[in-house]
């Protein structure tokens, strides 16, 4: 879809339209210049493995870059392959990954293992359709395992991307919308170099707070150059400030869960594990949640970790 097609439709001024649409092409020279200068090196960027990146995208959800390299390399070492995943208990994955405090990944992420192996005989699936049917994969990751380990010449939109568009083009973006100039943006045969270099210029150059528009490469294609109320914040893609952690039940899940990875636990004493004393019926609800997601079951009055019916 022509660039211009995308913008028109989101009826923007004709400022902000004709300064992207009149210089894509000086736009997408000056990004890649940048990106081949100033690209990270990080271990999931030295794969094609689909699997391997797979495991990247899952891990780096909500989660920071140095936290996550070494539990990538020390994850694909114990787990290679969706067969090997698969062959395991969710108990061991979640008691590898109990760190993380969002367990719901694990879970999905084990049940996607099963899949793969069951229905795909092993192997990763490699078409945008069938990443979808995974369980757990989501629009974003499908997108950028395609992107990532074949190369396919499509957009992906994460809270970096998000505010690059709604920046550079001067207003705050709708999912459908952003993902189409996603799409439309991306230099043909360079779609895995772009789309690294759009996350990395994201944390490095356009940041959240700070944006160092000064020395911006791109700055004269940016319909917004850190001048007035900022059209990211509201845009599709960012990331909204999370609600408090301390005190709160995901905190709360996360103590349970890791108290739970290093052996059983009596039920009497979760609400003290879960820093919930006095708080019995909030801690019973969370304890009936994680039972309800498959993270946790009872026997004989003691909670262990993972799936009683494994």
């Amino acid at each position: 879809m022509l660039l211009s097609a995308i913008f028109l439709t989101a009826k923007k001024s004709g400022k902000s339209v004709s300064s992207l649409i009149s210089y894509q092409e000086e736009l997408t020279g000056a990004l890649l210049a940048w990106v081949k200068r100033s690209l990270r090196d990080l271990p999931w960027r030295n794969t094609r493995d689909p699997w391997a990146i797979l495991i990247s995208e899952v891990m780096l959800q909500q989660t920071q870059v140095n936290r996550v390299e070494p539990k990538y390399l020390e994850f694909l070492k114990r787990w290679p392959t969706p067969q090997c995943l698969a062959n395991d208990d969710l108990a061991e994955l979640l008691k590898f990954w109990v760190c993380f405090v969002l367990p719901w990944r694990e879970r999905y992420l084990h049940a996607a293992a099963r899949q793969i192996s069951g229905c795909h005989q092993g192997t990763m699936p490699d078409s945008l359709e069938d990443l979808l049917r995974l369980p757990g994969v989501g629009p974003y990751t499908a997108r950028a395992v395609m992107i990532f380990a074949f190369e396919a010449d499509i957009g992906v939109v994460d809270t970096n991307v998000g505010r690059l568009l709604a920046r550079w083009s001067g207003d705050s973006l709708r999912p459908q919308l952003a993902q189409q100039i996603a799409d439309g943006i991306v230099p043909k045969g360079d779609s895995w170099l772009w789309a690294q270099g759009m996350f990395d210029f994201g944390s490095i150059i356009c940041t959240k707070r700070k944006p160092k528009c000064q020395i911006c490469p791109v700055k004269n294609f940016c319909a917004w150059q850190g001048i007035g109320s900022d059209p990211a914040l509201q845009s599709a893609g960012v990331t909204r400030k999370q609600s408090r952690f301390e005190g709160s039940d995901r905190q709360a899940r996360g103590l349970l869960l890791r108290a739970l990875a290093s052996s059983s636990l009596a039920l009497q004493d979760a609400p003290s594990v879960m820093g919930l004393q006095g708080e019995s019926a909030r801690a019973e609800k969370l304890v009936r949640d994680l039972q309800r997601e498959g993270l946790l079951y009872l026997k004989n009055d003691l909670l262990l970790l993972g799936n009683s019916l494994e």
